[in-house]
């Protein structure tokens, strides 16, 4: 039972690949603390979004990803 979690943008590369396997079932404060410190403090930033099986949440702290869900971790949009 896993849920895939994906890394877009920046995140990608601090997380030095484009997705990773976590144990099912995963909320937010157990999906941080799978992660390397470095990418741990960087999706806690204000401006990360979280989208869990094609939604985005309006809240993060509420993530429960069960076995087959896909996370996808957001950096902030930028451009003009």
């Amino acid at each position: 039972m896993s849920v895939r979690v994906l890394f877009l943008g920046p995140l990608r590369d601090l997380a030095g690949c484009e997705a990773m396997e976590l144990a099912a079932p995963l909320d937010w404060e157990g999906l941080r603390a799978r992660l390397p410190p470095a990418l741990a403090e960087a999706v806690a930033q204000p401006r990360v979004s979280v989208a869990c099986a094609g939604r985005v949440l309006s809240d993060r702290t509420a993530l429960r990803a069960s076995d087959g869900d896909e996370v996808a971790l957001l950096p902030p949009v930028s451009g003009g």
